[in-house]
């Protein structure tokens, strides 16, 4: 049964602590729910915002004592429901904690809190000539909650997604203890790898306040091509062999028609509405026009219908805003409709299989759903558009979804490519995993958590009712 008492006095003794930065008021706590996909909302208590280390291992302690679940929170933008309260509990916004604390120009790598965003570091770091890599689309994207849940994007094909790319961090562990999994050394081999354990924990196992990442110099030269095919399968097929020859390039990134169409319509832009590839390359002068043309012929040979680039950087960044503007093209694109975004991630040999069986679902299912993705890596997004009040149509829409997962675990691929597990794919662990895998993750769980009050209801790592429970 809820403690509601235990709920309140935690509160309490939390606005005795840091005053105004605890808030009860509804509108605060719906805007640290769910927002972004059609799982149910799920409002915590309250809302406290730390700025400091010591701020999360008190409210920590805290909640231990009162046995009060915790959700980290950064900027709200995850797919799966992570920052949903189940249970209720208090939200732990990170967002304030946003000090760059060092940067390392000699050993490319830096230190910073929580909060900081990947523009907000970028625009640090352009004086020295560097800059942080994963760029998951979403801008106000926290690198806390990027860690969180093992985000990628972009370029994740050239550098890595966030598990390549944090050398280390601290975070506040159930107990209230602050834990460092490493220092700034590029390999390790000291035990067991803690930073991977806790990087794509979703906020389940520790709250990070603190990371240090890698860094990269910015390329010298930069192009960007904008590339149609006549199909979606000489697009794939392209992307298969350009990935197959070893070709360095930053990022291939997949629209279909439909998407392309949405772009249009809300970046006022004027492409071809037919199958396309954005690709960026980057390096040195002579190595990236190499690559330019290497990966030219490959497009042109699989039936790429021509091929624009552009070193210009305003006509870059247009292209690319708009690729990162997709969601909400599709939102623009069909007013008053829900749409909710799901991704795998297959082998890249296997993408155009998967992709072609995926239009096919689509057709099957009826209903408008744009394809695009990060195919450098084998991952691809669907945004199925439906109307929530249509049971018929919302019925589709997880049908379509419940085939895209299970066609890409056939092939050997994963669930989740990088919005990760959260709510919305609980049921596709143990297929993906067996249920083995999954039970050495609940042991782990129930070790350093053993209340279970760590983002409670996210990953099926614990099998409880509810965390806050009569004392």
């Amino acid at each position: 049964m809820r403690n509601d008492k235990a709920v309140a006095a935690a509160i309490d003794e939390l606005r005795d602590l840091f005053g105004a930065r605890v808030e009860t008021g509804e509108a605060v706590r719906q805007a640290h729910a769910n927002t972004l996909t059609w799982l149910a909302t799920e409002l915590p208590d309250a809302v406290v915002w730390p700025v400091t280390t010591d701020d999360v291992v008190q409210v920590v302690r805290t909640a231990q004592r009162y046995r009060v679940p915790l959700i980290p929170f950064g900027a709200g933008t995850s797919l799966e429901g992570h920052v949903n309260a189940p249970f209720g509990g208090l939200s732990v916004d990170l967002s304030r904690m946003t000090q760059i604390l060092r940067v390392g120009t000699e050993d490319l790598d830096c230190t910073v809190e929580p909060g900081v965003t990947r523009p907000m570091l970028n625009a640090h770091l352009r004086d020295v000539g560097l800059f942080f890599s994963v760029d998951p689309g979403a801008g106000d994207a926290t690198l806390g909650g990027m860690a969180a849940t093992r985000a990628s994007g972009t370029n994740a094909r050239r550098y890595g997604t966030m598990r390549e790319n944090v050398l280390s961090l601290k975070a506040v562990m159930a107990n209230g203890e602050v834990v460092t999994t490493g220092g700034r050394a590029r390999k390790s081999a000291a035990g067991l790898d803690l930073t991977r354990l806790l990087v794509g924990s979703e906020g389940t196992l520790g709250i990070i306040t603190e990371l240090t990442l890698k860094l990269h110099p910015i390329p010298a030269r930069v192009l960007a091509a904008a590339c149609p095919f006549g199909s979606i399968e000489d697009a794939c097929n392209a992307t298969i062999e350009a990935h197959a020859s070893g070709l360095v390039l930053e990022r291939v990134e997949l629209l279909d028609a439909l998407q392309i169409r949405a772009v249009n319509f809300h970046s006022k832009l004027a492409l071809a509405e037919t199958p396309h590839l954005f690709v960026e390359i980057a390096g040195g002068e002579a190595a990236t026009q190499e690559q330019l043309e290497a990966f030219r012929e490959i497009a042109l040979r699989n039936g790429a219908l021509a091929f624009d680039w552009a070193e210009d950087e305003h006509a870059r960044r247009q292209l690319w805003k708009a690729r990162h503007d997709a969601f909400w093209a599709v939102r623009t694109m069909w007013p008053g409709k829900s749409v909710v975004v799901t991704d795998v991630c297959v082998p890249v040999s296997q993408l155009a299989t998967c992709v072609l069986a995926t239009l096919a679902d689509i057709e099957e299912a009826g209903i408008p759903a744009p394809i695009l993705g990060h195919v450098g890596d084998g991952n691809f997004h669907v945004i199925p558009v439906f109307d929530p009040n249509d049971p018929h149509e919302v019925e589709s829409v997880r049908s379509l979804q419940d085939r895209i997962v299970e066609r890409a675990l056939k092939l050997r691929g994963t669930c989740s490519g990088e919005h990760g597990v959260g709510q919305g794919k609980i049921h596709f662990l143990s297929q993906e995993l067996g249920e083995s895998a999954v039970n050495v993750m609940r042991a782990i769980k129930t070790a350093l958590d053993p209340f279970g009050l760590l983002n409670p209801g996210k990953i099926n790592l614990q099998k409880c009712e509810n965390p806050i429970i009569d004392k």
